[in-house]
């Protein structure tokens, strides 16, 4: 049959399970505009080019799919940069969907013409600029296959305008075959046994558990897998959720912002097994000192992690969850029953570490922003969809608020990027309407993508804004307080909205807390209403988020107060 670019591009996105697309219309996809509202497929749409990346992000991490977006040439390409960088940096998959200029003009500085190809090849997984009609169909099954499998990540296709227009007689293509990318799925089997043979032998092992064991969907196995070996588990910032955050074997969030037992049993350790990890910066600190007394064991599915910022002795490539079942299999075939015992003085010695210096703060005639979180996890009992934006209001709530299920915790971890909250957020409860979901934000990151309110309520989403106001850009101020003598350069918010207000003109529901005393209330209000809520707590101007690494430092060298 004949069909026209837009017609088939559409068909494939049905095939390949898209229901829902993140986009911002414009002239060179008013083609494909006008097709997709022949379709069941359902638009949302956003405020922002950066917010619909976003909001896919958040949308692939909340369902498991991948997320999908569309935009149009030049400023609406451009747009997306930020939050294809920050899914990049995450392994979330995504597709995005740029239109492009008549193919003819592609080169001559046309108008909206930008090479994004060429803007986003560092931070993408592929890219495509579709040169043929013939070919589209065969590059958007390849994307959605490459987005998904191996180490998650965004593909971009750049679609001409004129390849949308064009009629080519269709056939319907087989599944995608990539003779260059092959990702390896299956651990070797000798290096896991060497695993085993190690878990036997050391006495203050820790396994510290990363993102890929959410993308993999290993939770499961990960806390069969601690619990037969009798190991304690650590996480990174994307790692929160893998393992149950009320589990006596759970030692927190390693790292910058660690707790002080996790950083300390990095230190201390004599086996390390890190799944799914790159060990970031933040997480390693002075990397010659991280980990100085252990034999490390690195599983990741991408060998282009392993040994990348930390040299590894037993390097595993493989699925997550491929390794873990395996290792559970492997000590099923072992003796496992003394491990508990020669593990008891390692375990007596975190629990120390644990009620000497535990996560605490000092409650005053202020609402302290810790409360806050706090209160939240009380309230919602742990189950929520959590979504933030980036800086003190991120590290407060993965200190405390305690994650027990993976695809919970939804946060720009490797790019840091503000504004990331409210529109993934969105995406988090288009994905999962059942769930409650919640963005805990900073008076500064809330108002980079403010404007998505209008984006909730135009789709009756129920989201909830908790924001952490203390009239700061927080974390940087936190630093110029620690290492630059108190010289707030620029950080003091000194013009804020009325965030109570500002709700209600887009027509949500707003609240405020400034004592203490209020919290609870406002919280249980705005958690139990059925409208978009921003609830405003006006906090602790010049809180620090304690523990913390200076940077290059040793990681067990903390500030604690």
């Amino acid at each position: 049959m004949k069909l026209k670019g837009t017609e088939i591009l559409m068909r494939v996105l049905k095939d390949e399970g898209v229901d829902t697309i993140f986009g911002y219309p414009g002239g060179a996809i008013l083609d494909i505009y006008d097709e997709l509202i022949n379709t069941d497929i359902r638009h949302i749409l956003v405020r922002h080019e950066q917010a619909a990346v976003h909001a896919a992000d958040g949308y692939a991490r909340a369902s498991g799919n991948v997320g999908v977006c569309l935009v149009t040439s030049g400023p609406g390409a451009t747009n997306t940069v930020t939050g294809i960088a920050s899914a990049y940096m995450d392994s979330i998959p995504l597709v995005i969907f740029t239109g492009q200029v008549p193919t003819p003009l592609i080169g001559n500085d046309a108008f909206q013409e930008v090479d994004i190809v060429g803007i986003t090849r560092p931070c993408t997984k592929h890219n495509y600029l579709l040169k043929e009609v013939e070919d589209l169909e065969k590059i958007i099954r390849e994307a959605f296959f490459v987005a998904k499998s191996g180490r998650p990540g965004p593909v971009l296709i750049d679609l001409p305008k004129d390849m949308m227009n064009a009629t080519i007689n269709y056939k319907k293509a087989g599944p995608p075959q990539l003779k260059s990318y092959n990702p390896n799925y299956n651990p070797n089997i000798k290096q896991l046994q060497k695993v085993i043979n190690l878990i036997k032998d050391t006495k203050q092992p820790v396994i510290f558990s990363g993102g890929g064991v959410i993308l993999s969907k290993a939770s499961e196995e990960l806390a069969e897998f601690a619990h037969k070996a009798q190991i304690p588990v650590m996480g990174s910032l994307m790692g929160l959720g893998t393992f149950p955050g009320t589990d006596p074997l759970w030692l927190g969030m390693v790292g910058m912002h660690g707790t002080y037992r996790a950083n300390m049993v990095t230190g201390n350790c004599d086996l390390m097994i890190a799944i799914g990890v790159r060990f970031d910066d933040r997480v390693t600190g002075k990397t010659d000192a991280f980990a100085s007394q252990a034999t490390i064991v690195q599983i990741d599915i991408d060998p282009t992690s392993i040994h990348k910022n930390i040299p590894v002795s037993i390097p595993i490539v493989g699925d997550c969850k491929a390794a873990l079942k395996s290792l559970n299999k492997l000590l099923d075939k072992e003796n496992t029953n003394g491990l508990k015992k020669k593990r008891t003085k390692w375990l007596d010695r975190i629990e120390q570490w644990k009620s000497t210096r535990p996560l605490a703060y000092a409650q005053s005639e202020k609402i302290k922003p810790q409360y806050v979180v706090e209160k939240l996890y009380e309230l919602t009992e742990g189950k929520a969809i959590i979504t933030t934006e980036v800086g003190q209001n991120q590290m407060w709530t993965a200190q405390y608020y305690h994650f027990s299920q993976p695809n919970h915790f939804i946060t720009s971890g490797g790019l840091g990027c503000m504004g990331f909250g409210l529109p993934a957020a969105i995406g988090a409860q288009v994905a999962r309407p059942d769930k409650l979901v919640v963005d805990v934000a900073g008076d500064g990151s809330i108002q980079m993508n403010i404007q998505e309110m209008a984006t909730a309520l135009q789709y009756n989403l129920p989201v909830k804004v908790v924001i952490l106001n203390n009239g700061f850009l927080g974390m940087v101020r936190q630093w110029q307080e620690l290492f630059y003598e108190k010289r707030y350069a620029c950080t003091r918010m000194e013009v804020t909205p009325d965030f109570v207000k500002l709700a209600e003109a887009y027509g949500a529901v707003g609240l405020r807390a400034t004592k203490p005393e209020e919290v609870e209330a406002v919280l249980k209000e705005g958690l139990s209403s059925s409208k978009t809520v921003i609830m405003d707590f006006v906090v602790e101007r010049e809180e620090c988020v304690y523990p913390m690494v200076p940077s290059g430092a040793p990681i067990t060298e903390m500030l604690l107060v």
